[in-house]
């Protein structure tokens, strides 16, 4: 499978509705601490927008809701492995990606024949406190030697700048949050992203 290079992770429908008319097509949702009401009514209008414009949305988390409302693609992080029940995840279709950071959770990952791996935080993140430090490119280069043609992401840190070396150590698509939501001109930022992934 074949993955596009730039993959934007947001916390809303209306940064997806900025993103995929850009030429954005793969994109994230990834919304947290939601009455479930607003969680659906956010997937829905975000799988229209990416359905009008040729994009795949992956839902994080969620994945009864994922479920319910058709959805392609599903994300899990380790945590929501604990609890999500990957047989129905599989009936339905979803193709799923899962997050990794040690030997462990990827063996973990492997396990579940995952249609991606995600490897994070490769630099430094302000997005949420996390237990790992930094993984660095060599992860990622170690990363891809053992998980094969399953396409790796990485996350983390990233931006613009930092996706050429990246992509050299390995990784087949680059996943990018804060590098784009808290970016003066975030439409011009998707646009760098958009060139830098090409």
């Amino acid at each position: 499978m074949t993955l596009p290079r730039f993959y934007p992770v947001f916390d809303s429908a209306d940064w997806v509705a900025r993103a995929v008319p850009l030429g954005v097509r793969l994109v994230q949702l990834r919304i947290k601490d939601r009455p479930k009401a607003a969680l659906r009514a956010e997937i829905s209008t975000a799988l229209a927008l990416c359905r009008r414009h040729c994009a795949a949305l992956v839902v994080n988390d969620h994945w009864q809701l994922a479920i319910e409302l058709g959805a392609d693609w599903l994300h899990l992080g380790q945590e929501d492995l604990d609890s999500a029940d990957i047989a129905a995840i599989r009936r339905a279709g979803l193709k799923l990606g899962i997050s990794t950071h040690d030997r462990a959770e990827l063996d973990r990952a492997l396990a579940l024949t995952p249609d991606y791996i995600a490897l994070g935080p490769v630099y430094p993140t302000i997005l949420k406190k996390m237990k790992w430090t930094e993984q660095g490119l060599d992860k990622l280069t170690e990363w891809k030697s053992l998980i094969g043609d399953i396409p790796l992401c990485a996350i983390g840190g990233m931006s613009v700048e930092r996706a050429p070396g990246a992509f050299k150590a390995g990784a087949d698509t680059v996943a990018a949050v804060t590098d784009i939501t808290l970016n003066p001109t975030p439409d011009a930022r998707i646009r760098d992203w958009l060139t830098v992934a090409r």
